[in-house]
C-alpha cells in the first residue's frame, strides 16, 4: 500500500495534529543545536554533541611568526569570539608556540646568567607576560571544563527524569481502578513529558529506551479491550508517521546534504521516541517506505562525503607540495640580499596559498600544519643566519669605506694634480668593489665620499678650463707668429734660436690643434736648409722645442710615449747597422772602390749619425 493510499484510508479525528503543525515541530527540532564535544571526552558527553552542524570555521594561523605578546592576544581573542568547545586545537597550537618561545628565551637568559658568574642552581626565569598567558589559558580551561561538566549534569538530570517517567508508566499500567479514558489522558501526559526530556548518557541509552517502550507496549496490552481509544491513537500515530514520510521525501530534494541528514536524524528520533505504534496492517508498509527514503538520503550523503574525501586528499597533496617548495627554497643556493628578497616573496605567496587551500582529512589536519610551520621555521632560521653574517660583512664594508673617505678628504686639496687624479680614480674604483653597508649608514657615507671627490675634481676642472682658455689664446698667437715667420728672412743660427725661444714662450695649444707644432717644425727645417746647418744641431734644436711642449702639457703619458718612440728609433738604427755590417761579409773584397760596397758604408754612416742624434735626444729627455 502506498503513502497516498494510506492517507485516503484514514479518517480525520478531532485530536489529530494538522500536517503544518507537525512539519513545524520537525523543522524546529532539526535546527536546534547541541554543542560538540571533542574527542576523548566522556561518551555521554559525545552523545550530547555528535549531531552539531559545523557552521563555525575556526581560523588557522602560522603562530611561529608571532611575538609572545601577539600570541597572548590571539588566545584572548579566540576565547572571546568563538565557542569554548570548538577552539581546542588552535588554543593548544598557540600554547605550544608560546612555551617554545619562552623556553628558548629561558635558555638564552640562563647561558648569560652562568657566563656572568651565576650558579646554575640559583637560576630562575619568569616574565609578567608568562604569568598573563597562564592566567588566560587556565581561564579557558576552566570555562571549557565547566561547559562539559554542565552538559554531563544535564545528561544525568535527564536520566533521572526519564527513569521517573518509566516508574509513573509502570504505576499507570498496574492501576486497575482508573477508567480507560483517564488512563489515556495520563498516558499522553507522560508521553509529552518524555518527549520534552533531553538526552541522557550514551551507556544508559538503549536500556532506558527499551524499558520505556516495553511499558508502553504493556500499556496498550492493558487497554486493548477498549478498541475505540486504541484505534483512535493508532490513527493519530499513523498520520504523524505519514507526515514524517512526506517530510523525508522532501528531504531527498534538499540541496544541502548535511542539512538533510541532520533533519533525517530528527525524524528518526521522533518516529522512534515520540510517536506511538500504528495498526499492524500499516506498520511494515510505512516503515519500509521510510527506510527507502532514509537509504536514498544516506546514499547521497555517502556519495557527497566520498567526493569530499577525494577533494580533501587533493588539498592534502597540494599542501604537501607547498611544503616541499618552501623546503626547496630554504636549501636553494642564495648568495645575495636580492636572492633572499626574492625567496621571501615566494614563501609569502606560498604561505597565502597554503591558507587558501581547502580542508584536508581530519586525521591529517594537525600534522600538515605542524609540517608547514616547521618548513617556515627552517626557512626563517636560514634567512636569519644569512643576515646575521651579512650584518658582520656590512660592518667590515663600512670600515673599509670610511677608510676611503679619509683618504679622499685628506687629498681633496692636493696640488699634485697628476698623482692625486690617479689616486682619486683608484679609490673610486675600490669603493665600487666594496659590498653593501648597513642601510642606516649608506646614504650618509656615500655623501661624504662623493663630496670629497667632487671637491677635488671640481677644482681640477676649473684649472683645466683656465688652461684651455690660455691654450686657445696661445693658438691664435702661434698661428700669427707662424705666418709672419714664413715671410721673414732668418740669416743665422742665432736668429733661428731666438725664434724657437719666442715660440716656446707663446705656451701650449689645445691637444686637437697640435698640428701647428708640426707646421712650425717644417718651417724650421726650411730655415735650417737655407743656412746649411749641421743636421744633428738642427734636430736637437727642434727637439728642445718638442720637450718644452711636452713639459708644459703636464701629462706623463706624453712624456712616456716620447721615451718609447726614441727607444724604438735607437733599436731600429742599431738593428739596421748590424744588418748592413752583416751584408758586407757577402763581398769577397770589401773595398770601397766597389760601388755596391761604398753604398753599404754610406748607409752605415747615415744610420750611425741618426743613432747618435737619437742618443742625444734620449739623454735630454732622461734629464727631465
Amino acid at each position: 500500500m502506498s503513502t497516498d493510499q494510506i492517507n485516503e484510508g484514514l479518517q480525520d479525528s478531532e485530536n489529530n495534529i494538522s500536517k503544518p503543525e507537525v512539519k513545524a515541530v520537525i523543522q524546529e527540532a532539526a535546527f536546534s543545536e547541541v554543542p560538540e564535544a571533542p574527542k576523548g571526552e566522556d561518551k555521554a558527553t559525545e552523545q550530547a554533541s555528535e549531531k552539531v552542524e559545523e557552521k563555525i570555521e575556526i581560523p588557522t594561523e602560522d603562530y611561529s611568526m608571532l611575538s609572545q605578546e601577539d600570541l597572548l592576544e590571539r588566545l584572548k581573542k579566540l576565547a572571546e569570539k568563538y565557542p569554548v568547545q570548538l577552539i581546542k586545537d588552535e588554543v593548544e597550537a598557540i600554547r605550544k608556540q608560546f612555551n617554545s618561545n619562552f623556553d628558548a628565551n629561558a635558555l638564552a637568559s640562563k647561558a648569560q646568567f652562568i657566563e656572568e658568574g651565576g650558579n646554575e642552581i640559583d637560576f630562575y626565569y619568569s616574565t609578567p607576560l608568562k604569568k598573563s598567558f597562564n592566567e588566560a589559558y587556565f581561564d579557558y580551561k576552566d570555562r571549557r571544563n565547566k561547559y562539559y561538566k554542565n552538559i554531563q549534569n544535564n545528561l544525568e538530570n535527564n536520566l533521572k527524569t526519564r527513569l521517573q517517567l518509566i516508574e509513573e508508566l509502570k504505576i499507570l499500567v498496574a492501576d486497575s481502578e482508573t477508567s480507560v479514558g483517564k488512563k489515556f489522558s495520563t498516558f499522553n501526559e507522560i508521553k509529552e513529558r518524555w518527549h520534552q526530556a533531553g538526552a541522557i548518557p550514551r551507556d544508559q541509552n538503549n536500556v532506558v529506551w527499551n524499558t520505556y517502550h516495553h511499558h508502553v507496549d504493556k500499556f496498550y496490552e492493558v487497554v486493548h479491550l477498549d478498541r475505540e481509544f486504541r484505534d483512535k491513537d493508532f490513527r493519530h500515530n499513523l498520520e504523524q508517521k505519514i507526515m514524517i514520510i512526506d517530510r523525508a521525501k522532501e528531504l531527498t530534494h534538499e540541496t544541502s546534504i548535511n542539512r538533510a541528514f541532520r533533519e533525517l536524524q530528527v525524524l528518526h528520533k521522533i518516529w522512534k521516541e515520540e510517536i506511538g505504534p500504528v495498526a499492524k496492517e500499516y506498520k511494515d508498509i510505512i516503515w519500509e517506505k521510510f527506510s527507502e527514503l532514509t537509504k536514498e538520503i544516506h546514499d547521497k550523503r555517502q556519495a557527497y562525503f566520498a567526493e569530499q574525501d577525494i577533494k580533501q586528499q587533493e588539498n592534502l597533496v597540494a599542501r604537501k607540495e607547498i611544503i616541499v617548495k618552501i623546503n626547496t627554497l630554504t636549501t636553494a643556493p642564495k648568495s645575495s640580499h636580492s636572492d633572499w628578497q626574492t625567496a621571501m616573496k615566494e614563501v609569502e605567496v606560498l604561505h597565502d596559498s597554503f591558507k587558501k587551500t581547502g580542508r584536508v582529512p581530519g586525521e591529517s589536519k594537525n600534522s600538515i600544519w605542524d609540517e608547514f610551520r616547521e618548513a617556515e621555521r627552517n626557512f626563517n632560521r636560514a634567512k636569519n643566519e644569512y643576515y646575521k653574517h651579512v650584518k658582520g660583512d656590512q660592518l667590515d664594508n663600512l670600515a673599509k669605506k670610511k677608510a676611503l673617505i679619509l683618504i679622499a678628504e685628506e687629498n681633496k686639496d692636493s696640488e699634485d694634480v697628476e698623482a692625486t687624479t690617479e689616486l682619486m680614480k683608484k679609490i673610486q674604483g675600490d669603493w665600487k668593489k666594496i659590498g653593501h653597508v648597513p642601510r642606516k649608514d649608506s646614504d650618509k657615507i656615500w655623501k661624504q665620499f662623493k663630496d670629497a671627490c667632487n671637491h677635488f675634481f671640481d677644482k681640477l676642472n676649473s684649472q683645466k678650463e683656465l688652461s684651455n682658455q690660455k691654450q686657445e689664446e696661445s693658438l691664435i698667437e702661434k698661428v700669427s707668429f707662424l705666418e709672419k715667420l714664413k715671410t721673414e728672412a732668418v740669416e743665422n743660427i742665432e736668429a733661428i734660436t731666438s725664434k724657437i725661444a719666442e715660440w716656446k714662450a707663446l705656451g701650449t695649444v689645445p691637444y686637437k690643434k697640435r698640428q701647428i707644432e708640426q707646421d712650425f717644425s717644417e718651417v724650421l727645417d726650411g730655415l735650417f736648409s737655407k743656412l746649411n746647418i749641421n743636421k744633428k744641431e738642427a734636430e736637437l734644436l727642434k727637439f728642445d722645442t718638442r720637450l718644452a711642449e711636452i713639459s708644459e702639457q703636464e701629462d706623463t703619458r706624453l712624456l712616456e710615449n716620447e721615451k718609447i718612440f726614441i727607444r724604438k728609433k735607437m733599436d731600429e738604427a742599431k738593428s739596421e747597422i748590424l744588418q748592413l755590417q752583416n751584408n758586407l761579409q757577402f763581398f769577397k773584397h770589401a773595398d770601397k772602390s766597389n760601388p755596391l760596397v761604398a753604398d753599404v758604408y754610406k748607409k752605415i754612416e747615415k744610420q750611425e749619425e741618426d743613432l747618435e742624434i737619437w742618443k742625444q735626444k734620449w739623454r735630454k729627455i732622461k734629464s727631465l
